[in-house]
């Protein structure tokens, strides 16, 4: 009986969701099923092209000076030409990049290359959170974010383990299989969003605690999220750790093989697949978007914390389990928070500002995780991240007071 209400809440937790929030999810589970090369990166520059460690760092964290460019860009963009141009062209725009990948070897060109790489995928971000509050509605709002963010769980789940596979017999099949798989997500979006309406959710939306007053000024003269949004880059930062130290840690300390390494990735993103839409419904239920944000801070700490217990391979998965809680805690009800705090006028704003926390961590994260590591060892970083998220989640708790 206990499995049959489980399961019925499961079910009940996805209903009243529109069509055209199920083929965006579509789409990015499409999308992310290839998402095999960024995982890699760091292995890939080591192991194949020779790069030590802090060369390495450095050039993952070029993925994130092109994430900041292109959060700006796709913002901007979106309140300008619309969230469904923006999305194409980041789609198909992006395949090519792929697909030459592998022809760029030296430190300098890779670099550029992987600047080029982040500025088109970046695009999407913001429009793409622009096209989900478009089409959900106003009620399943969240749950229109976790249902997106589900799928692209599920393709990490998918991605990251056929990425190791393909990685353990050659990475350039990694770059075409990763390339042919946006190619087709971006198909999928074309043909079926072309032309297709929705609706400006905050039509609906009146009672949310962070609605923004004057919903006709930017992001950028909103001091309040600008604070939120600081935070939000600390959290980010910290958990962007699972595509750059996370696996070289794997590969020094645990000695593990890309196909392992993949299949602990995948575990992630297989336990948001399973739990996020339940959680999210239950928490919106008993939790305040506040108490959520806090625990998942926490929960991300703790993650990265029992790290330093020596107990073997299980470690990795229980503290990867953790950080996947926190990831279902944190990011569906902070696009939340950026949509109700927003109108149609300024959404492309407000998506640029949160995407850009996740893309100044593209630049953090490794830059910080791979110096603390080579210079004072993992168990330092772990030490260091999880007071960052202490602070950080004191931080929400003060700032969302006054939101």
């Amino acid at each position: 009986m206990a499995i049959k209400r489980l399961w019925q809440t499961y079910l009940n937790s996805y209903r009243g969701l529109s069509k055209e929030t199920w083929i965006l999810a579509l789409v990015m589970l499409i999308n992310r099923s290839g998402a095999m090369v960024i995982p890699f990166l760091g292995v890939y520059m080591t192991s194949q092209l020779g790069f030590d460690l802090k060369q390495a760092g450095l050039a993952l964290s070029c993925f994130g000076i092109g994430s900041i460019v292109g959060s700006f860009v796709g913002g901007w963009m979106t309140d300008k030409v619309g969230h469904y141009q923006t999305q194409v062209l980041s789609l198909f725009f992006s395949v090519p990049v792929f697909f030459l990948f592998p022809l760029f070897k030296s430190f300098f060109t890779l670099c550029l290359v992987i600047i080029a790489l982040s500025f088109i995928t970046e695009l999407l971000r913001p429009a793409n959170s622009a096209s989900v509050s478009y089409y959900a509605k106003a009620e399943n709002l969240t749950k229109a974010f976790s249902l997106n963010r589900m799928a692209i769980n599920l393709g990490w789940s998918i991605g990251p383990a056929m990425g190791g596979i393909l990685a353990g017999y050659s990475y350039n099949f990694l770059f075409f299989v990763n390339g042919t798989m946006v190619l087709l997500a971006g198909i999928v979006f074309a043909l079926y969003f072309k032309g297709k309406e929705g609706k400006d959710v905050l039509e609906n939306i009146n009672d949310s605690p962070f609605v923004q007053t004057l919903q006709s000024k930017t992001a950028y003269q909103d001091r309040k999220f600008i604070f939120f949004v600081l935070l939000l880059t600390l959290y980010a930062t910290v958990f962007y750790q699972f595509l750059n130290s996370l696996p070289l840690f794997y590969k020094d300390v645990y000695l593990l093989s890309e196909i392992n390494i993949g299949y602990l990735l995948g575990f992630s993103g297989l336990m948001v697949f399973s739990l996020e839409m339940i959680i999210v419904d239950q928490a919106e239920k008993h939790l305040s978007i506040k108490q959520n944000m806090i625990i998942g801070t926490l929960l991300c700490a703790i993650s990265f914390l029992c790290l330093m217990l020596p107990i073997g391979i299980a470690i990795l998965y229980i503290a990867m389990f953790f950080l996947s809680v926190s990831e279902i805690l944190v990011l569906p009800f902070s696009s939340t928070i950026c949509v109700t705090r927003s109108s149609y006028l300024n959404r492309g704003s407000y998506m640029a500002l949160h995407s850009l926390a996740f893309s100044a961590a593209h630049v953090l994260s490794p830059l910080y995780s791979t110096q603390v590591a080579e210079n004072y060892g993992f168990n330092m970083l772990w030490v260091i991240t999880g007071f960052i998220m202490i602070v950080t989640a004191y931080g929400f708790h003060k700032v969302m007071q006054r939101m």
